[in-house]
């Protein structure tokens, strides 16, 4: 089943290309993985996917990005997509609150006032991000005490709290040491039962790791899709070939 399908997307900043003319899909339940040198696209499309890129003055960006079926530029409304379409950037963002109100803050904003409520969805959104029982009973400690790692895990909990459907990751490892890496990683697989997933990554033994299907990226163009072992042992580029084995990029 087919969560998000993206026909012909091509995104300019000014008058440059960044993605071109790309068409692909993300199925339902799947961690879709994106490499690619640096300026090859991955980021742009990937904000793109939830409209984000519009927030950068002179973009432009013509194609079709339906989620469900539905054209996410002229069907659904932008606010309302970024809370089914969540983000989780390289440098981990929290907020200069505490652990608790950091999960709490995006369901208040949306109205839930209920500390029973809130209680719940905290708890809900910790464990799923893999870190409930390190933050469990410092709940009212603020986020910036926690070390880079478990503020990455915050974060990705932070976006479940809204109750996204689709989770883009953008480099969400790139900092981070060996061990937190692997919780994230973790922590993603688990996720894979209620969410769809796309991670964009420079870490190949990541995507290789972590991700049901691969795209390579280059120069803005997708060089090719497929399932990740597929693309790692038998690439049907030799441009993929020669990123994946070192030996360009």
């Amino acid at each position: 089943m087919v969560k998000v399908k993206i026909n012909n997307l091509s995104v300019w900043y000014n008058n440059q290309p960044a993605v071109k003319n790309i068409s692909l899909e993300v199925k339902t339940n799947e961690i879709l993985g994106v490499i690619g040198p640096s300026n090859s696209g991955k980021t742009s499309f990937l904000k793109t996917l939830n409209r984000l890129n519009e927030l950068y003055p002179n973009s432009r960006t013509t194609g079709e990005v339906l989620l469900d079926g539905l054209d996410i530029f002229k069907q659904v409304d932008k606010h309302l997509l970024r809370k089914r379409v969540g983000i989780v950037f390289a440098l981990p963002l929290p907020l200069p609150l505490s652990i608790f109100d950091n999960i709490a803050y995006g369901p208040r904003m949306h109205g839930i006032k209920s500390r029973k409520k809130l209680q719940e969805i905290v708890e809900r959104s910790l464990r799923s991000a893999a870190i409930w029982d390190e933050v469990k009973d410092r709940l009212p400690v603020n986020a910036f005490k926690l070390s880079g790692g478990q503020q990455q895990r915050l974060c990705i909990a932070r976006t479940l709290a809204v109750e996204p459907e689709v989770i883009l990751y953008d480099e969400p490892c790139s900092g981070l040491d060996p061990i937190s890496t692997l919780r994230i990683e973790e922590a993603m697989r688990e996720l894979k039962k209620n969410y769809t997933q796309v991670l964009v990554t420079n870490n190949v033994k990541q995507a290789a790791r972590v991700s049901d299907r691969t795209a390579y990226f280059l120069m803005g163009e997708m060089i090719e899709i497929g399932e990740t072992k597929d693309v790692f042992t038998r690439p049907a580029d030799k441009r993929t070939d020669d990123y994946i084995t070192g030996r360009f990029g």
